[in-house]
């Protein structure tokens, strides 16, 4: 038994970003139900690996780093000293229940069954063997849960609840670091615990101080790069992309999502589906073809910003998106299904809400002399913050090798000047 930070630790686990990560007996116990063990099982950023193939990392060491920091921040402010152990076991559970793949496999649970991770999060945290743990460690399942996926109502607390899902929250800085660290980007070398010890409690919000400010620079900067570099490269998308389309085959073929209760849903991982997808006949061709590494190409790379949000809008429209691969695919004379156009919002993308938060959004604020809290805007104290408000989107289409030239001749044509009558005629 160790004791680190005033608190008593069962022991400590060696993590390679934070050093050594103390646990206690409760958290031991959790760390090792099924639903966490679980998370060894399924890849922080899949597909990405085909790009950087040391982005191996999975969600069960990024839920430790989290639950690591929510620990760092409670312990830093006043207003959580009482909460820190509840904050830290709500933290390593925020991940619980994403499915195979990640943010690919939502894509699908959210067409087929109206229910993304952080719905799955909260039925496994209250439904499952998770929950009777809880209750006799002494603690609330649904009230873990709700802090856990950011739903929680405590007009007493609100800052509990934004600890893992903030405007700038522990869940964030944890991938930034990790996943820069396991990919070699370089992009997430920020100093965070910097930003965590200048946070404060401000009007109900997470609030940075003012001199942080080169800091959270960084860090809106870091996002912006990681997006361009790790989470929407081009390959990385293409692996991505034919994966989605195997699991919609499979799906398809035999309804890999027609699991009856929450124990069907974690038996799901990566490597039992992937499993899966090889067997199918539907998935197997594009497996086979990943197994080889034989990608999609980009026949069409084009970046929008704020003014022309019209089109990347309309292509959201999964039957504009579908109407609009059409018209490509005719005009080549190849079938639909060899097209493919991909945004960044999508919710295939990982992380793919990186670029929707306004930096204005981020409660910043200086403290007089006398210790009092004063709010700022961002854009006032930074030009970075102000320049970032217009964020980027960028349209692709994807195709096979052969294709490639003739469709994106095809898609300049059709998406090279949009205009808003020619997209709404579809």
């Amino acid at each position: 038994m160790s004791k680190a930070f005033g608190r008593r630790y069962w022991s400590f686990i060696k993590d390679p970003i934070y050093g050594y990560i103390h646990i206690t007996e409760q958290e031991r116990d959790l760390i090792d139900t099924r639903p966490i063990q679980r998370l060894r099982r399924i890849k922080q950023l899949c597909g990405v690996e085909y790009v950087y193939p040391a982005a191996n990392h999975t969600r069960f060491e990024h839920s430790l780093g989290v639950m690591y920091l929510a620990g760092v921040l409670a312990e830093n402010l006043e207003e959580l000293a009482s909460d820190v152990a509840k904050l830290r076991v709500a933290a390593l559970l925020h991940d619980v229940g994403h499915g195979p793949f990640s943010h690919l496999f939502e894509n699908l649970l959210m067409k087929r069954k109206g229910l993304n991770h952080e719905d799955m999060t909260f039925r496994i945290i209250t439904e499952t063997e998770l929950a009777d743990l809880l209750r006799r460690q002494g603690y609330d399942p649904k009230e873990i849960g709700a802090i856990a996926v950011g739903r929680l109502k405590d007009l007493e607390n609100p800052i509990l609840g934004q600890v893992v899902h903030g405007t700038i929250d522990v869940d964030k800085l944890d991938f930034i670091v990790r996943d820069s660290y396991h990919t070699g980007a370089g992009y997430g070398f920020v100093d965070i615990f910097r930003l965590i010890y200048t946070m404060d409690f401000m009007d109900g919000r997470l609030a940075v101080d003012a001199t942080a400010l080169s800091t959270l620079e960084s860090f809106l900067l870091a996002r912006l790069e990681s997006f361009r570099t790790i989470y929407y490269h081009r390959a990385a998308r293409a692996a991505q992309i034919m994966i989605l389309y195997a699991l919609k085959k499979a799906e398809e073929a035999l309804g890999i999502l027609e699991f009856d209760d929450l124990d069907g849903y974690l038996a799901l991982d990566d490597y039992s589906l992937w499993g899966i997808l090889v067997r199918c006949e539907a998935s197997k061709p594009v497996m086979k073809a990943l197994e080889e590494r034989k990608l999609l190409k980009a026949a069409y790379d084009r970046t929008f910003f704020a003014e022309d949000t019209v089109l990347v809008s309309l292509l959201l429209n999964e039957r504009v998106r579908e109407r609009v691969e059409a018209e490509i695919a005719e005009r080549v004379g190849i079938p639909p299904e060899e097209v493919f156009i991909d945004v960044p919002s999508l919710p295939s993308v990982p992380y793919h809400t990186v670029l929707g938060l306004e930096p204005m959004e981020i409660p910043v604020f200086k403290k007089t002399k006398d210790g009092s809290i004063v709010p700022q805007r961002l854009a006032e104290l930074s030009k970075i913050g102000e320049v970032l408000r217009s964020f980027m989107n960028i349209v692709r289409v994807y195709t096979k090798e052969p294709y490639r030239e003739k469709v994106g001749r095809a898609s300049e044509e059709i998406l090279g000047k949009p205009s808003l009558s020619q997209i709404v005629s579809y």
